[in-house]
C-alpha cells in the first residue's frame, strides 16, 4: 500500500484530520494521533495497544517492527493496522455513532 492509498483511507475515516507532528504528516482523531508518516514515506507508525503489537510482530517479525520512544514500546511501524489504530484513538461516539 502506498502513503497515497494510507492517506485517501485515513481521511475517509469519521472526524480524521492531518497535521504536522515534528517533521512527518500526523493523522488524528478529535486532535489524538492515530498514525504517523515518518520523512521518506515508506513505512507508517500506527499506535496500537500492546495485544495488536505482539500479535502482528509474532505472526510476521520481517514485515512489524515494535516502534518505541525512548524506552517505551507505542506502536507498530508498518504500512497497514491504520483502521485499529484510528478506533484506539477515537471516542466510542465516533466509532458507533448513537
Amino acid at each position: 500500500m502506498k502513503i497515497a492509498e494510507v492517506r485517501r483511507f485515513a481521511l475517509s475515516l469519521p472526524e480524521v484530520t492531518e497535521a504536522p507532528h515534528f517533521d512527518k504528516p500526523s493523522f488524528r482523531v478529535r486532535g489524538r494521533i492515530f498514525a504517523t508518516v515518518p520523512p521518506g514515506g515508506s513505512h507508517l507508525h500506527v499506535f496500537v495497544d500492546e495485544a495488536q503489537r505482539e500479535r502482528m510482530t509474532a505472526i510476521a517479525p520481517q514485515t512489524y517492527e515494535t516502534l518505541r520512544w525512548g524506552k517505551k514500546v507505542v506502536g507498530l511501524r508498518v504500512t497497514l493496522l491504520l483502521q485499529a489504530a484510528w478506533q484506539l484513538r477515537a471516542p466510542k461516539s465516533v466509532i458507533r455513532p448513537r
